[in-house]
């Protein structure tokens, strides 16, 4: 259900091929012409409701909630249908353009940007003007879309924030002091290099792969990724060289494992070996920590994600879309309603480690519950909950920034930090071979 980033960037790879090909074939006779459907004020008729990869762990849940709704509404009949992760946006792009999209449809933030690019989703704050007070802010402005005004085309569902997560013992044997952790980016990159000055090499301060912080960083601090017309990428920077150039700095300082700049090492296995400062900014990796490595978990503190310069914090949030020429739009749009509402999003959170994107949901005090303020996973969901109340949230690395791309721009960048190239030569190049992938993406 909750998808390591490895698996969100392969999801992210085959949504932009997939919308790329969009893009230059074109969408004919299914949603993307077809006019928005309107209420009725009849809530009946048969709906179909797809869901990624929920079965079976959480077959009983949904199937709970989808009960739960008939017995509500006794004229409406829901089927529902799961779907494995790998593919689904391929499935998604094929059903489009057969018009065959399910009624409801679990969408990540990249399948939304597929479909909703296209105009193939309904706009739900058309549909329902009051709905946007049942939801937390953050989240509902996550399924807004470039060019498209205060149009909302997917009801949010569960999210996940980032935070902050850290060993205390090794920050306090670098002199820092636990209870004042980073805050921002370059705060973090402070910090590092602080760690690589006192440590005597016995431990590092995060993991030297660029992958895993772009191009989250960028976003942070405001780097622009794309023109405005979202068909070139406009990274290449002074931020976006001065970050690589503090990278290289903070590499050859030994802020980092050296052998983590070139391969995956296991950040879990590093950091419960108690090996790194920095882990994963997850609130699923301190449930890890606790199972598997329960020595490290004890010194282990959570705090608010270090942001940057917009103050954003990164998110991955999932999301029901509505298909725009759905001919039940009234038990289309009640049933995503249903299934993200309070009651049934905290339920949902008390089953995995995710937060509601429902107000009152995230309002339950559960979420607000600190215990004796010494267990790190308890504090990690307070800490995130809070961070949802009212950060600005991001979760939209776009579409664009594909696997290809990625990968792309990690190689020159890692070649800028062992010093192979200047990080000017390296942006520009990144950029350069981005965008010519882009462009390659675009002809097929």
């Amino acid at each position: 259900m909750h998808r390591s980033p490895a698996i969100r960037k392969a999801l992210t790879a085959l949504a932009a091929g997939a919308l790329l090909s969009l893009c230059a074939c074109g969408v004919s006779g299914g949603a993307a012409d077809a006019k928005d459907a309107e209420k009725t004020g009849e809530v009946s008729g048969e709906i179909t409701f797809r869901t990624l990869q929920l079965k079976p762990k959480f077959t009983a849940y949904v199937q709970g909630v989808i009960d739960s709704f008939e017995d509500r509404y006794p004229e409406v009949k829901v089927r529902w249908e799961d779907v494995p992760g790998d593919g689904y946006n391929e499935k998604l792009v094929a059903d489009a353009r057969a018009g065959a999209l399910p009624d409801v449809v679990n969408l990540s933030t990249d399948s939304f940007q597929l479909l909703g690019d296209r105009g193939m989703l309904a706009d739900v704050a058309k549909l329902d003007p009051e709905v946007v007070k049942e939801y937390v802010p953050g989240a509902w402005e996550q399924f807004k879309l470039p060019g498209k005004g205060d149009g909302v085309f997917a009801y949010p569902w569960y999210v996940t924030p980032e935070i902050l997560t850290y060993n205390k013992d090794l920050f306090a044997e670098a002199g820092l002091d636990p209870d004042e952790p980073p805050t921002d980016v370059e705060q973090f990159f402070d910090y590092a290099e602080r760690i690589a000055a006192r440590s005597g090499g016995r431990f590092s301060a995060f993991m030297a792969d660029p992958k895993g912080r772009l191009p989250g960083d960028w976003q942070k601090m405001g780097v622009p990724l794309l023109n405005e017309q979202r068909d070139r990428f406009t990274f290449d920077t002074d931020r976006a060289v001065a970050w690589v150039e503090r990278m290289k700095d903070l590499y050859a300082k030994g802020a980092m494992p050296r052998e983590s700049l070139l391969k995956a090492d296991d950040i879990n296995q590093l950091y419960g070996s108690g090996k790194l400062v920095f882990g994963p900014g997850s609130p699923g990796f301190v449930k890890d920590i606790k199972q598997n490595a329960p020595q490290v978990y004890e010194r282990t503190r959570v705090a608010g994600a270090v942001t940057g310069r917009l103050g954003h914090i990164g998110i991955y949030a999932q999301s029901l879309g509505i298909k725009k020429d759905t001919r039940h739009v009234d038990a289309a749009s009640e049933f995503a309603k249903w299934v993200t509402n309070g009651p049934n999003q905290v339920e949902f959170s008390r089953k995995a480690t995710i937060y509601p994107s429902n107000a009152r949901g995230l309002a339950d005090p559960y979420f607000a519950d600190k215990g004796d303020g010494k267990d790190a996973e308890t504090l990690a969901r307070a800490v995130g909950a809070e961070q949802l109340k009212t950060a600005g949230l991001d979760a939209n690395t776009p579409v664009q920034w594909t696997n290809q791309v990625g990968d792309a721009v990690v190689r020159e960048v890692q070649k800028a930090i062992t010093g192979e190239q200047d990080a000017r030569t390296a942006v520009r190049k990144a950029q350069e071979e981005a965008n010519r992938l882009l462009a390659a993406g675009a002809r097929k």
